[in-house]
């Protein structure tokens, strides 16, 4: 099932971030997909205020660290970026298993993945949710929201 919302502002950006993180549980898989500035990191940071990551820690995109890790009270939040692996002669579930985000998410992390969708099973099954970003406008964004729980996120 999936669920298309249009997003015509960031405050829509973080309901959905908000919407997102009461259907999640520990260990699932969230990837976000969308071309160069649709809004993947925005989303990734509106996911992890309301699962709540304190607003005085930096949630920035894990481009160049590939992974950041944020701690909360009911389990590690893991931000994982997979840009710079994408074009790398290492193969992207090698590089995956290096990082160990397959057993962080077995030991009940949850995982949002950018630019992952090759990588799906390398971290350890199918997503649980699916979030394409568009670009539609200057401020406007549109969401495709698939998996699992998707009907109850939207």
């Amino acid at each position: 099932m999936a669920s298309e919302i249009v997003l015509a502002s960031r405050r829509d950006t973080v309901r959905l971030g908000s919407r997102i993180a009461a259907v999640l549980r520990k260990g699932d898989l969230v990837l976000l997909s969308g071309e160069l500035g649709a809004g993947k990191t925005f989303l990734a940071r509106a996911i992890a205020r309301a699962l709540g990551v304190r607003s005085d820690v930096a949630i920035t995109s894990p481009t160049f660290t590939l992974v950041q890790e944020y701690p909360r009270k009911d389990g590690d939040l893991l931000h994982a970026d997979f840009y710079r692996l994408l074009e790398g002669s290492t193969p992207l579930d090698v590089e995956i298993g290096r990082l160990g985000l397959r057993e962080r998410r077995a030991d009940g992390a949850i995982v949002l993945a950018e630019w992952a969708d090759a990588a799906e099973m390398a971290l350890g099954g199918a997503a649980d949710l699916r979030v394409a970003l568009g670009i539609c406008g200057v401020h406007v964004r549109r969401a495709v929201v698939e998996g699992v729980r998707a009907g109850e996120v939207t």
